[in-house]
């Protein structure tokens, strides 16, 4: 058995749920334990199970048949521990106790040399702060908005884009028959990622991401063209974090307060709302929500979450903490976290898909 510089590491998954986590866990325990002889311990309800020491040993029979399970088997929480301990916010002395402080007791009083956590940008911000700390971390990248800087892929992105596509593969049916124009709103507050990818491959009309504020006359516009071409019905994709190019002048707190005012639910009313008044043609709107995170794992992300898990127990056994497993250019590597920590990958202007979706006809809303 190869020695490693980890004997006891705990592991734990924090922020929303996606496809591909328990796949992650597995790849990186069956690694862990059966080759490089590590014992494991699982953090329970992300984060917040190291505040609180909820946490219990796994064996092997707890990560044996969870390859194609949904959610995860640890639980998760939105726990943020160094919630406002910098910016003034909240001070430790305000909330009654020192998270990060409680975070370290339990990790020395599990035996812990190092610890694993899955998760978002919140999340790996989180495991660099740790690491600032003082303690062992490895970060993997999950979350289907594949906005994870320093990874050019995350595992859930492709099974949210295959939920996705197979949702407006169906709306495409009743748009065709009832002569609508159908509003699908998917997840992607701050990167179009998701939308981009599934409007292409469910063949979206018009694709509104965040990165490119759209002119509601011009989505208008183009509905309006295909009608005269004789489409009497077109599918229009929506990014929550899609905005208008109003708003996008607007300082960010503004912006969000101006959200928050308007008279829709969601981004995606109102963008349905925007071309009923400008063209007439009946809309219809269906908000996917956590559709898009539930369910079993593409193949494609069991694979690369194995991946991803089994990097994670090679840089375990090697001592190389303080980073997280990526993707870059097609190979398996690892990104220090202080370059991954308070970033957002967005979808880059001049990016290749972008040019895709135009060649095919799509439009984004800004007369390009």
């Amino acid at each position: 058995m190869p020695k490693s510089a980890v004997k006891r590491f705990g592991i734990l998954t924090s922020g929303g749920d996606c496809p591909g986590l328990n796949a992650a866990i597995r790849g990186v325990a069956k690694a862990a334990s059966g080759v490089f002889g590590m014992e494991i311990v699982g953090i329970s309800n992300g984060y917040r199970g190291l505040i609180e020491g909820d946490a219990h040993e796994l064996s092997p029979e707890d990560f044996s048949g969870i390859l194609t399970r949904g959610g995860t088997i640890l639980g998760s929480s939105r726990e943020k521990p160094f919630k406002g301990r910098d910016d003034g916010t909240v001070s430790d002395a305000e909330v009654g106790q020192d998270k990060p402080e409680l975070i370290k007791e339990t990790v020395e009083r599990l035996r812990l040399d190092a610890l694993v956590v899955l998760g978002g940008n919140g999340t790996n911000t989180t495991a660099h702060l740790l690491s600032k700390e003082g303690l062992n971390v490895i970060g993997l990248p999950k979350t289907i908005d594949n906005d994870i800087w320093g990874t050019d892929v995350t595992f859930g992105f492709h099974s949210a884009v295959d939920i996705a596509t197979e949702s407006i593969d169906r709306l495409h049916s009743t748009a065709h028959s009832h002569n609508r124009v159908m509003v699908i709103e998917l997840m992607g507050h701050k990167a179009g990622w998701l939308a981009l990818y599934a409007g292409i491959a469910g063949g979206g009309d018009v694709i509104l991401i965040p990165e490119i504020p759209y002119e509601a006359a011009s989505v208008a516009r183009d509905i309006e063209k295909r009608r005269s071409e004789g489409k009497a019905f077109s599918i229009v994709v929506v990014a929550e974090g899609a905005l208008s190019k109003e708003e996008a002048m607007l300082p960010k707190k503004e912006r969000k307060r101006a959200r928050e005012k308007m008279p829709y639910p969601s981004i995606g009313y109102r963008v349905a709302a925007e071309i009923q008044a400008a063209t007439g043609m009946e809309t219809r709107v269906t908000v996917l929500g956590y559709l898009q995170r539930g369910g079993t794992p593409s193949p494609y992300d069991r694979v690369l979450a194995t991946t991803f898990g089994t990097a994670a127990a090679e840089l375990l056994a090697r001592g190389r903490f303080g980073r997280m497993v990526a993707m870059k250019d097609a190979c398996v590597s690892s990104v220090p976290l202080s370059e991954v920590a308070d970033k957002t990958k967005t979808i880059p202007l001049d990016h290749h898909m972008l040019d895709t979706a135009r060649l095919v006809g799509a439009c984004f809303g800004d007369e390009h």
